[in-house]
């Protein structure tokens, strides 16, 4: 499984071009490029791994706290999209599909190591705009005061958004990590666009008020 998306040979994916959709780039061509994945084109499946593979593991990342984890998560998502690839249909983006394999692993994880979560330590590599938490540094190089106050802000936000419940926390790292919309969320966690924005009003307020120290 450690190998499934860098190794073409064991999908037989040397057998076929790499996939060159007629739409160029994008959602559209990425569902047709899954279809033809699921009618036996399995470079088409190389094609998809290899644009997906980060972004899964940054999404993973930020559930589990854990880069290893997440990066033999990825396998396992990957691993499922091709074992599902026959009864995969274009009737939402691949995106919303591939992140609902995704938050399902995730969550299944949280729920089955959840005592072990509390022993973990990690920093966002970004800041929360959101919640306005964005250090304003005048200068190139911050003060050794500067970049401790970084970084006690990002283990705030680190600590505040993990500790929201869960379907907010999906929410939010979907919405604010992967730029998916209302509607893509709502699909991924079954709930309808105008539940998605109540749900991530809810996670932002709860944000801001757990945040305002830090502003």
């Amino acid at each position: 499984m450690a190998t499934l998306v860098l190794d073409n040979t064991a999908l037989g994916a040397g057998r076929s071009a790499r996939p060159t959709p007629e739409s160029g780039p994008g959602p559209a061509s990425d569902a047709a490029i899954m279809l033809r994945v699921a009618a036996g084109d399995e470079a088409g499946f190389t094609y998809l791994a290899e644009k997906f593979h980060r972004p899964i593991i940054h999404f993973l990342y930020r559930m589990v706290r854990n880069q290893a984890i997440a990066e033999e998560l990825a396998q396992e998502v990957f691993l499922r999209v091709y074992r599902s690839r026959q009864s995969y249909r274009a009737e939402a983006k691949f995106t919303t599909w591939l992140y609902r394999i995704a938050t399902n692993l995730a969550v299944n994880y949280a729920r089955d190591h959840r005592h072990e979560r509390a022993a973990q330590s990690v920093y966002l590599d970004e800041p929360d705009e959101e919640s306005g938490t964005r250090p304003d540094v005048a200068d190139d190089e911050p003060s050794v005061e500067q970049r401790l106050l970084r970084k006690e802000r990002m283990k705030a936000i680190q600590a505040h958004v993990m500790a929201l419940p869960e379907r907010q926390r999906m929410a939010v790292l979907m919405h604010k990590y992967q730029e998916l919309d209302y509607r893509e969320i709502g699909e991924v966690l079954k709930l309808s666009e105008s539940a998605t924005k109540s749900l991530l009003f809810r996670a932002y307020q709860t944000l801001r008020d757990k945040l305002r120290g830090f502003v």
